[in-house]
């Protein structure tokens, strides 16, 4: 028996309004942030911080004291993880218009200006890293440290001066420029041609943005492994993991698929987007559902193989992680797991599930969440040791970082019609029914 759907009137040349109630709740988010930001240095100077005073012990004794902790650690690491996995969501809205330009896909036609709107986001991206990594890189990355490849020095490291052919400052900040330049060329390219698409017609647009979106594919394909392995495994020097580039593409892609698909309810609630019906909503879903078991499936065989073969330089990245420290990380391993996989695969698992906003809101929030303690995990034990917290600090930064992706984000959907009218497969959209 076949599905009655009812399709809604399409107006073509819907454009978003990004009202100046909206703009102003976005920067008083931003200066809130800021706020917060300065009360969580303010207590870290002090002394008065949970990390500062509850872990301080336990860190001391499972590290000997070998390196006195200062506030600006936590400060950075903080920045760190924030630039990192903001960057990745903006990076995953371009990867998310290539792969449906390379697969001919239709049905993603109707929102394709959603995460084309991502990668306005990426030349801030690249000035606050380079800025955080010029002033906290020593705070960051052990292997900037001073002498640390020098065989005459006290403080040289042989298995990290084996590896200063790829880490060193120069090479590491000419990749990070690299990837950044790379990905928004690129980028650009593609949206060009999608609003020229919209003035002139035709498929001519669209095959160059095939071509763009397929140079993209080629380009992420190597430049998503090595900024992993550049912005986040790198910190912890010692240890290595042929698995960690495709581990912290499944987080970064799940986190931009959420992203996507939280906007795009959002936009529906609010009267937007009436062209796209529970079908697209339901696909979306699917995605979801898909990549969060993906993400399991990395994150389970990359702690399966060293946890059952305990060599010691492999097993230490995990130890930090759940018994070092005082097992301050020891809840956040777990509800990692919990809200990054358990809790879409439970909620998701059903047709309905997929197609309720209300639903696909809980979720999406719920994983924007756990990945971000994904990169948390990720990044925190390496550098503050057992000094990390999640406080006014932690917070401030998310809200100064959210608030600034979404306000760049939202200005420059607001630039062209939120629907490409002259998409070539747009028809196939419209009706798109599963």
């Amino acid at each position: 028996m076949g599905v009655h759907v009812e399709h809604h009137h399409v107006d073509l040349e819907e454009k978003f309004v990004f009202t100046s109630g909206l703009r102003n709740k976005l920067w008083i988010t931003i200066v809130l942030g800021i706020i917060f930001l300065a009360v969580g240095i303010f207590l870290l100077l002090n002394g008065e911080s949970h990390a500062a005073e509850g872990h301080e012990g336990a860190a001391a004794v499972a590290h000997g004291g070998e390196h006195a902790f200062h506030w600006t650690q936590r400060l950075f690491a903080t920045l760190w993880v924030n630039n990192v996995f903001f960057t990745g969501i903006a990076v995953v809205g371009i990867f998310f218009c290539a792969y449906n330009y390379v697969s001919y896909a239709g049905w993603s036609a109707a929102f394709i200006r959603i995460p084309q709107s991502f990668g306005y986001y990426l030349p801030f991206a690249a000035v606050s890293m380079l800025l955080v990594f010029f002033f906290g890189s020593h705070d960051l990355f052990h292997w900037t440290h001073e002498g640390i490849m020098d065989k005459g020095s006290e403080n040289y490291d042989k298995i990290i001066a084996g590896k200063s052919g790829f880490l060193n400052t120069p090479f590491f900040l000419g990749r990070m420029i690299a990837y950044f330049v790379l990905w928004f060329v690129v980028f650009l390219a593609m949206r060009r041609h999608s609003l020229q698409e919209d003035l002139n017609g035709g498929v001519n647009h669209y095959d160059k943005s095939i071509v763009w979106g397929a140079t993209f594919l080629l380009i992420f394909g190597v430049t998503s492994s090595t900024s992993a392995w550049d912005w986040v495994m790198s910190i912890d020097t010692h240890w290595f993991s042929t698995m960690f580039g495709w581990y912290v593409l499944a987080s970064w892609h799940v986190s931009g698929l959420a992203a996507i698909t939280l906007i795009i309810v959002f936009l529906k609630d609010a009267g937007y987007l009436k062209i796209v019906n529970d079908s697209h909503l339901h696909d979306l879903g699917k995605l979801i559902f898909a990549f969060s078991i993906f993400w399991t499936y990395v994150w389970f065989a990359q702690f399966l193989l060293i946890f059952y073969a305990n060599i010691p330089e492999e097993i230490g990245y995990f130890v930090d992680r759940l018994d070092r420290f005082g097992q301050y990380y020891r809840f956040l391993f777990f509800f990692n797991i919990f809200i990054n996989f358990v809790f879409p695969f439970i909620v998701l698992m059903t047709r309905e599930t997929k197609r309720l906003k209300i639903f696909l809101k809980i979720v999406c929030i719920g994983l924007l969440f756990g990945h971000w303690i994904d990169f948390y995990l990720m990044i925190m034990p390496g550098t503050t040791k057992g000094h990390s917290d999640f406080g006014f600090l932690e917070i401030g930064s998310i809200m100064i970082y959210f608030g600034i992706f979404a306000l760049i984000s939202l200005t420059f959907l607001s630039k062209a019609l939120l629907i490409p009218k002259n998409h070539p497969l747009l028809e196939e959209s419209i009706h798109h029914d599963i």
